[in-house]
């Protein structure tokens, strides 16, 4: 009985034994845990990695992209963009590194890798996509003209011989000469850096007329101008990057068809009236 009593207790611890063993070979069960961050493209993960989104945005376009100059923070539908792609990115508001750009310097900028995109009312040209990654249009305009009120001057004819203020490095003074060639009338240009400089001189009369996208002139519109009817040239903004940077165009444009499906992007645009 003795013998049987232990034969029979080494059977069992024989047996816990085993189990255990087979039982180490089994995945350990979870508690239902989050699923791991999705993946982020190589491209993309290598400015992910760096901390930090450079961007190159507006300083003087309200609504856009406007610098605050006692504070120094920027504000428009602009960049909110930048802060959603970031945020799609695995960074924070605080880890977007803002550079004012004009339309002479957001190309360079792109080029020696000083920003990782522009979001900069960048107009999407044939010419400019052998230059640089573009995503799809977020925004679409049309060229304008903005002039003062008691100037008598009611459309793109009544410009005839009349000077147009456009600004440097931008596509504005082809389309407005395209324009004036297909009227048969004659226009004179100056260019300027910025768009308040643009402005000083329609007030001043150094200019006759202020162009730029429709977008643009309506935050230099005051009580003594006016937005005249006439559009023409479709300006259709997309999101700039240095030429080659496929994974992250493609990582743009996901973004901006998930905001335009749910309703983010309708958002933005009540956000700041656009």
């Amino acid at each position: 009985m003795k013998k049987t009593a232990l034969l029979l207790v080494f059977a069992l611890v024989f047996s816990a034994f085993a189990l255990v063993g087979c039982g180490s070979d089994e995945p350990a069960e979870t508690d239902g845990g989050s699923e791991p961050a999705a993946e982020l493209p190589a491209g993309v993960q290598e400015i992910a990695d760096t901390g930090k989104l450079r961007v190159g945005v507006k300083a003087d376009v309200p609504n856009f992209g406007l610098q605050d100059a006692a504070t120094g923070e920027f504000e428009g539908m602009e960049i909110d963009l930048a802060y959603a792609l970031a945020e799609r990115m695995g960074l924070s508001a605080d880890d977007v590194e803002f550079e004012a750009v004009t339309a002479k310097t957001r190309g360079p900028l792109l080029d020696n890798g000083q920003l990782d995109v522009v979001i900069a009312t960048f107009t999407i040209k044939p010419e400019r996509l052998e230059q640089w990654n573009f995503s799809d249009t977020y925004y679409q305009d049309e060229v304008g003209l903005l002039v003062k009120k008691d100037s008598g001057i009611e459309g793109l004819a009544d410009l005839d011989g009349k000077v147009i203020g456009v600004a440097q490095g931008a596509t504005t003074r082809d389309a407005v000469q395209a324009e004036a060639d297909a009227a048969g009338i004659t226009v004179e240009f100056l260019e300027f850096a910025t768009y308040p400089e643009i402005n000083a001189a329609l007030e001043s009369g150094r200019v006759d007329a202020f162009s730029v996208d429709k977008s643009i002139l309506s935050g230099y519109v005051t009580e003594d101008s006016v937005i005249l009817p006439d559009g023409f040239s479709p300006q259709d903004y997309g999101i700039a990057s240095k030429l080659g940077t496929d994974d992250l165009t493609t990582f743009i444009n996901e973004m901006l068809a998930e905001m335009q499906a749910n309703g983010e992007m309708d958002a933005l645009l009540e956000k700041w009236g656009l």
